[in-house]
């Protein structure tokens, strides 16, 4: 597989040093792509990097995962309009532990041939005084050379901290580091690195005497011109304890049919010939094509298990005749998904300990229905269930014997109402 050229299909090429091609065509070579722990974990924005350097390993070349234990501690002013707000040491590192243990199980890492490398770019400046870094890092490169950067020219209207100016310097410094000591010769990264790369290999080839490349990506918009990896709710993660499998999954249903052939290139390990084909197969179904990428990455990312969770959790939501085993096969945490989708109302475990009257916890306890006679009306007509079990006297009371994982109880009234009580 040729990784320019897999790039160039999938239409994430953007700019390719002189030479790079030819150079990646001679055998196996050493790419890196930096991550700063600027969040608690990664975002699906981050996951188009981490396809970068899996293209690049299935390409037959080694990638170099470098953590920013040290550039998360500075901010990196590439493609933002204002200062960021710096992050605690404590913070940085915590994101720091739960990104890296996120990101080994994205690519094959060892120390044999093609396998991966995780790295810190806080080793190469730990040890390391001010007065080293002025005379060894600094004087590298001008000032003169370090405005003319996008990075830093986007940003002198608005101002431009000394701290944010010297990202620059360290992202160049990490790669002559790389170069030195894991003979490190491609950095990649998104169109807005350019910049940054560029003055890598300037160090490289003024401090060493050698050559050095980079390769960008196209950044991932979406149709409507906003950025990729958020929804309304705000970031799509990766870790499950912040973005629910079900929520990750439906991000990808719910994308915009414009989008679809976009993220199926930058997303899909299929081959050209596949999603080619597949398109061919669903050209006029959308839709289709949305739940088998939803499907592809839902497994990648979480798991097989994760992803047949998320269907019995569609089935209970859009299947008005979902069965009573489809609710109870589903665990605590896709319980609480459902309870997110759908109206809740926390109850006290304590009133649920002695019974509590299907009336009055459908009007009183909850405003599940406005009133009592309601409440009666819905249960003489057949149409509420407990736990999708009917409910066929007025008199029935509702225990903690009924809830499930020993918090949840889902109560609906008709074919489409699902309630969801949770017990506090």
């Amino acid at each position: 597989m040729n990784f320019i050229e897999e790039l160039r299909w999938r239409n994430m090429l953007h700019t390719p040093t002189e030479g790079v091609e030819e150079h990646l065509a001679g055998g196996m070579r050493t790419g890196y792509i930096g991550f700063d722990p600027t969040a608690p974990a990664l975002t699906i924005g981050n996951y188009v990097q981490v396809m970068i350097l899996t293209l690049f390993q299935r390409s037959g070349h080694r990638p170099i995962v470098l953590m920013g234990g040290a550039t998360g501690r500075i901010g990196d002013p590439s493609g933002k309009d204002k200062e960021r707000e710096l992050k605690t040491t404590d913070e940085l590192d915590a994101n720091l532990a739960s990104q890296q243990a996120q990101m080994m199980k994205f690519l094959e890492f060892g120390d044999k041939g093609n396998q991966a490398i995780l790295m810190n770019n806080l080793d190469f400046y730990k040890n390391m005084d001010v007065l080293t870094f002025l005379r060894d890092v600094g004087k590298t490169l001008t000032v003169n050379y370090m405005m003319s950067k996008d990075s830093v020219q986007n940003r002198l209207e608005t101002g431009l901290s000394f701290t944010e100016f010297s990202y620059q310097l360290l992202q160049a410094y990490d790669y002559q580091c790389l170069y030195k000591e894991a003979g490190c010769t491609v950095q990649l990264g998104g169109s807005d690195q350019f910049g940054n790369i560029t003055s890598g290999i300037e160090f490289i080839r003024r401090n060493l005497g050698e050559k050095a490349y980079g390769v960008t990506s196209n950044l991932l918009t979406k149709s409507d011109g906003k950025k990729f990896g958020k929804s309304e709710q705000g970031n799509i993660w990766l870790d499950p304890e912040y973005t629910s499998p079900y929520k990750f999954y439906q991000f990808w249903i719910n994308a915009d049919d414009k989008d679809v052939p976009k993220l199926i290139r930058y997303f899909t390990l299929k081959s050209k010939e596949e999603v080619e084909a597949m398109e061919a197969e669903h050209a006029t179904n959308p839709q289709a094509l949305k739940r088998m990428l939803g499907e592809e990455l839902t497994v990648r990312i979480h798991s097989e298990e994760a992803y047949n969770a998320v269907l019995k959790v569609s089935e209970l939501l859009f299947n008005a005749k979902a069965s009573r085993e489809t609710l109870l096969d589903l665990g605590v945490k896709d319980l609480k998904t459902v309870s997110e989708e759908i109206p809740s109302f926390e109850v006290p475990k304590d009133a649920l300990a002695n019974g509590v009257n299907i009336l009055d916890l459908m009007a009183d306890n909850t405003t599940i229905v406005s009133s009592k006679g309601e409440a009666r009306r819905a249960i003489q007509g057949q149409a509420v269930s407990v736990n999708k079990e009917k409910i066929s006297s007025v008199d029935a009371a509702i225990n903690h014997e009924s809830l499930l994982h020993g918090k949840y109880i889902m109560l609906e009234n008709g074919k489409k109402n699902k309630f969801m009580i949770v017990a506090v």
